[in-house]
């Protein structure tokens, strides 16, 4: 419990020193954030309402406090510039953009364990070779080209897949859905999957020269068993550290491929609130990635204790 406070209480600072700097960036890059919370219109009236509707006439501190309250009960103001309210803005574009990131670390996963882990057994083989040359392939090569030649080829050229994907729900139809979600998904999970197989690799080479696993294999064990259930448990923290360090760069990666393959969410709305100067956009979603990400790197943390016992045992003493 005490150390889930400890890491409660640095969620808190975190939350508020992040939203705190941008909460100071977009007014200091405005000339008059009531006009530009207002959509940019020069109709007095409702800047004069925007003004006093969000406390701009007040203090800045003020200001924020204010904001803060609000997005303790979810109202995350209103975007003049869309039309309609922030939190209805993520309720629209948000399923789009988690379903990109889940299929993108699931497509990550699922290829560089097995590649991570064959490569470190069979190190420096030929195999070895041919899956680190991919990697380094993959991940000099930016999301944006990627997707440029994904979208070419399987969606225009081949007509495998729509070039211009929609937001369909799993549930509606499983078989539209993955139509619509396999590139860009692909696009983003090529790349974690190739950061993912060397760090695996790096970290299963290093745990196949141990003592354990020495014994392991002097007792009889099968290859198969040393591996996957003693080699992998005891090499999988740093690649569950990195998916939960990735899902910040992942709405960078969002970005492109929502727009490359015409897929809604916020990512792409981000990129909109930041060229229209809708501040409270840009703050909200600034907010919701910080609690994200910080929520998901305490659940690791925590996880860590479940993979690896001797954690358990040490925050147990400390």
């Amino acid at each position: 419990m005490r150390y889930f406070l400890q890491r409660f209480a640095q969620f808190l600072i975190v939350f508020f020193v992040v939203t705190i700097l941008v909460f100071v960036v977009t007014r200091v890059g405005s000339k008059d954030p009531a006009q530009d919370l207002a959509g940019g219109t020069v109709n007095p009236a409702l800047v004069e309402e925007v003004r006093e509707r969000y406390h701009l006439d007040r203090h800045p501190v003020v200001q924020y406090g204010y904001w803060i309250g609000n997005v303790v009960t979810l109202d995350f103001g209103f975007s003049y510039a869309q039309n309609q309210s922030v939190t209805d803005m993520f309720k629209q574009r948000a399923p789009g953009t988690f379903w990109i990131g889940f299929w993108a670390i699931f497509i990550g996963l699922v290829l560089s364990v097995p590649i991570g882990v064959y490569s470190a057994y069979r190190r420096d083989g030929p195999v070895d070779r041919a899956f680190s040359f991919g990697s380094f392939a993959l991940i000099s090569l930016p999301a944006l080209v990627l997707a440029t030649l994904l979208r070419y080829f399987v969606g225009v050229k081949w007509g495998w897949l729509p070039a211009d994907s929609a937001y369909v729900a799993p549930w509606d139809s499983p078989l539209e859905h993955f139509k619509n979600f396999f590139l860009p998904a692909l696009t983003l999970g090529l790349g974690l999957s190739a950061v993912w197989t060397r760090l695996l690799r790096s970290d299963m080479a290093l745990t196949l020269q141990s003592d354990f696993i020495m014994l392991a294999r002097a007792k009889g064990m099968s290859p198969n068993r040393v591996l996957w259930r003693h080699a992998l448990r005891s090499s999988i923290l740093s690649l569950i550290t990195s998916v939960a360090l990735q899902l910040g760069g992942l709405i960078g990666g969002a970005v492109v491929v929502e727009q490359m393959f015409s897929l809604p969410g916020i990512g792409d709305r981000l990129v909109f609130a930041i060229q229209g100067n809708d501040l409270l956009t840009i703050q909200a979603i600034v907010a919701v990635i910080v609690i994200v990400v910080v929520s998901v790197n305490l659940i690791v943390d925590l996880l860590y204790a479940v993979v690896d016992p001797r954690i358990r045992h040490a925050r147990a003493l400390g």
